[in-house]
């Protein structure tokens, strides 16, 4: 089986390639925007990963022969959230890309042969926020709030619509925040806190979050590159533990060798803080609950996340202190 992944370069990516060469009769193309000197290199000296140089997926013309012998594409790549957004119109970029761009390199899987096609989107398309108890499973509405969850509801339905007239397969993947060794923006942010032993007024907060390691990803998309149930379904993805943010920091500073100090602020304080501070949307991230039910993703695949949050944990601890 021939794989194509797309931002090969990228965090998910990265772990991903490995695990389907290590697969039986599967190699890798490695796509990226620009090839580096070190990937051309790998790439003229052949192996189960070739690197390919695909450009802007919103505005190349891509020609069906660059995915000729393809049977599964997996499209990781995506413009994702912008911390200090400075385009004019957020909708408008999000969507040149990760609908636009989608759609582009989707028609030419079809056209090119390709039997699936994999899409990485986000829990966030179904809202950005649940009941605590009361998580979203996969086939509940979608309710996207912000631009980029709703160019990921677009690119889904786009990719449905295609699949229709195409018959290409199309795999459905949404994931809540991934973890593991290279993270970046707010999980490395909390790590450097923990490190640095700065005190925390996150002690008294008792929201549940559900969250994916790096390694769950990508067995998860490791198995629906061939498993027959999957064609036509989206699947939520997690650790299947969900974790309030206080148990968090405290496990998180446990595999750093760092015990959290964390002060028990009342979330309300908090609350009210964020809207002083005009940093409401990321106190609501902190304090609320965000969970996903995988029933349906353990039910139809049979799979089963298969490294533990402790173990996870311990690894992207790791991870951050080689990087120090």
């Amino acid at each position: 089986m021939r794989v194509l992944v797309t931002g090969a370069d990228g965090f998910v990516a990265r772990a991903l390639v490995p695990q389907i060469t290590m697969l039986p009769g599967c190699c890798v193309v490695a796509a990226v925007r620009r090839l580096r000197c070190a990937e051309r290199d790998t790439s003229e000296r052949g192996g189960t990963v070739q690197w390919l140089e695909l450009g802007d997926l919103a505005t190349a013309q891509l020609r069906p022969d660059l995915l000729s012998g393809v049977d599964v594409v997996v499209h990781c790549a995506a413009r994702v959230h912008v911390m200090d957004e400075l385009h004019s119109d957020p909708l408008a970029a999000f969507r040149a890309v990760n609908v636009n761009g989608t759609l582009n390199l989707a028609h030419a899987a079809a056209q090119a042969g390709a039997k699936r096609f994999v899409f990485l989107s986000s829990v966030k398309v179904h809202g950005e926020s649940t009941s605590c108890g009361r998580p979203f499973t996969a086939d509940d509405a979608l309710c996207p709030v912000d631009p980029y969850a709703v160019s990921k509801m677009d690119a889904e339905r786009a990719l449905l619509a295609l699949s229709e007239k195409t018959g290409l397969e199309v795999v459905i993947i949404r994931p809540p925040l991934v973890y593991g060794p290279g993270v970046k923006a707010n999980f490395y942010s909390m790590m450097r806190w923990l490190d640095k032993g700065i005190p925390l007024p996150l002690g008294a907060i008792r929201n549940r979050r559900s969250l994916v390691a790096l390694d769950n990803l990508a067995d998860l998309i490791v198995s629906c590159l061939a498993h027959p149930n999957a064609a036509g379904q989206a699947f939520l993805a997690s650790d299947d533990e969900d974790l309030s943010t206080t148990e968090l920091l405290r496990r998180l500073g446990e595999a750093l060798g760092k015990p959290a100090r964390l002060i028990p602020v009342p979330p309300r304080l908090l609350e009210g803080a964020g809207a002083v501070l005009g940093k409401r949307a990321v106190i609501e991230r902190i304090c609320g609950s965000l969970q996903a039910d995988i029933g349906k993703t353990k039910a139809l695949l049979g799979w089963r996340p298969p490294v533990s949050v402790h173990e996870a944990l311990a690894l992207t601890a790791v991870g951050f202190k080689q990087e120090l």
